[in-house]
């Protein structure tokens, strides 16, 4: 027979009743939290989709984001999954998650390479690691370049070259374009600035190795003259007669009237605004 509260002592019974207390707040918030997490649960693949639109309208990347989810583990087949898999890459990068963006972007690719909307995915993939870093703000700072991986740049110029040459008709192919173009630059000067810091340490020999690279990897773009002058620079510090002579030729050749003649390595202004 259960004894009353009573009969175990006041203090014994306060601590009953505050337990029970506790128990009660607890069963409640599990409760509360349960309504909360089943919230979206009766909702169609429609109205799920519908929130992830109006979430995305209005800049709550977040929410849309867990409603594009919750479409597609609810809803794994038809037309709504397959566009919430296309739009999640865009979604999760605006969410400022940018490797849930690529690794979403080529799981699409790999789904439905045929999709009409592939030459998009290709773009996204590329705008993604376009804009790594600040827009390649990296490249153009005053910090060593020689500490830093082009890799979100080259990987972007991958992404872009694959969309402009599989699908030159697309919308997105011009502007593509461009971006490569900016891309190879960069990657240039990238290549220069990196034999420059080595030049700069008396590296000569370092600095005609990636002088070199960049000459013959990047023949057409701003940065060559800048890496021919390093290449002669370095042959002549390292005493190396006829390559210095061959070197100098082929500058003179080419750039004849080259300001590097008049300041030398000297750096009066940033890269970028050389071209």
């Amino acid at each position: 027979m259960m004894r009353s509260l009573a009969a175990v002592g006041p203090a014994a019974a306060f601590f009953r009743l505050l337990a029970a207390c506790c128990a009660a707040l607890v069963l409640a918030a599990c409760g509360s939290l349960s309504e909360q997490a089943d919230e979206t649960a009766g909702w169609s693949a429609g109205r799920l989709y519908s929130e992830a639109k109006d979430a995305q309208n209005d800049g709550n990347w977040d929410l849309a984001t867990k409603h594009l989810e919750q479409l597609e583990a609810r809803f794994p087949y038809g037309r709504f999954a397959q566009q919430a898999q296309l739009e999640l890459g865009y979604v999760y990068w605006k969410a400022g998650e940018p490797g849930s963006a690529l690794a979403a972007c080529d799981r699409f690719i790999k789904l439905h390479p045929n999709h009409p909307a592939i030459d998009y995915v290709y773009y996204l993939k590329g705008l993604i690691n376009f804009n790594e870093d600040q827009g390649l703000v990296g490249y153009i700072s005053d910090q060593n370049l020689s500490e830093r991986d082009p890799k979100a740049a080259r990987e972007a110029f991958g992404s872009f070259r694959e969309l402009t040459t599989r699908f030159p008709d697309s919308k997105y192919a011009a502007d593509a374009a461009k971006r490569m173009n900016y891309l190879v630059n960069a990657l240039a000067q990238q290549d220069v600035n990196v034999a420059h810091y080595y030049y700069r340490r008396g590296a000569y020999i370092a600095a005609a190795n990636r002088a070199q690279y960049a000459i013959k990897t990047y023949p057409q773009t701003p940065a060559l003259e800048e890496a021919m002058f390093i290449l002669v620079s370095a042959y002549e510090q390292l005493g190396m007669t006829d390559l210095y002579k061959d070197a100098d030729r082929v500058m003179r050749q080419n750039f004849p009237d080259s300001r590097f003649y008049e300041t030398g390595l000297e750096r009066k202004s940033a890269w970028w605004k050389l071209w």
